[in-house]
């Protein structure tokens, strides 16, 4: 259903990026964030569900600037080198990765001519979090287990855009104590949890609870729609 193009960050940096388009005329678009694994199998089929319901998805590699090409698998050792990844990253000088994203949602409102709402996974949730907080053109956000939302720094950020947080019970990375922090910090954010581990909506990893990403994705449509509409 996809296909990669190349999109051009502010600083001018050529960045790869997947993009799904919807059969018929454009509701607007998604933009989806990567976990900590790149732009692989299960990214690239996330991007297509949205297509499949009508938005245009566009998933930009936001590991390009530390290492291309990535797509890594659910492993010990995917995890670890993902990790590496994303330490590097993170290390970038502002505005790093942000910019990147900023051209997807540009990309995304151009091609779709409607409104853009951004969904992320792990680490993607994080930048999620932060595109909400920080970046033009979005309309919603839907961050997933968003590893470091829970921190202090980034509790202190503003979403600019309506927010749906998803968040698992069963999350060693993201105690239920944060997670309480954070939606009585923000109360104008829909916060949800889910009694499931974190990852529980890749379905290649064992994390994977069925019924909570069910739930999760209905939940997250029914967001979408009401501010991409």
């Amino acid at each position: 259903m996809g296909h990669m193009i190349e999109l051009q960050a502010a600083d001018g940096a050529q960045i790869p990026a997947y993009v799904a388009q919807p059969a018929g005329q454009p509701r607007g678009a998604v933009v989806v964030i990567q976990e900590i694994f790149g732009v692989n199998s299960h990214i690239r089929s996330v991007a297509d569900g949205y297509a499949a319901q009508g938005y245009v998805a566009v998933a930009p590699a936001c590991f390009h600037r530390a290492q291309s090409n990535v797509e890594l698998g659910y492993s010990e050792a995917d995890m670890n080198e993902g990790f590496g990844y994303k330490t590097a990253v993170e290390a970038l000088p502002a505005p790093g990765v942000l910019q990147d994203i900023q051209a997807a949602v540009d990309h995304a409102a151009r091609v779709s001519g409607g409104k853009v709402g951004i969904v992320g996974y792990c680490w993607g949730g994080l930048l999620t979090w932060r595109a909400a907080c920080m970046l033009k053109g979005l309309s919603a956000a839907v961050p997933y287990y968003g590893g470091g939302m829970t921190t202090e720094v980034e509790m202190a950020r503003v979403p600019q855009v309506p927010v749906l947080a998803h968040f698992a019970e069963i999350d060693r990375w993201i105690p239920m104590d944060g997670i309480q922090a954070f939606a009585k910090a923000h109360p104008q954010v829909k916060v949800h949890t889910y009694n499931a581990h974190h990852g529980f909506n890749c379905d290649q990893r064992g994390a994977w609870d069925a019924a909570s990403a069910l739930l999760a994705r209905e939940r997250s449509l029914a967001f979408f729609a009401q501010h991409l509409g």
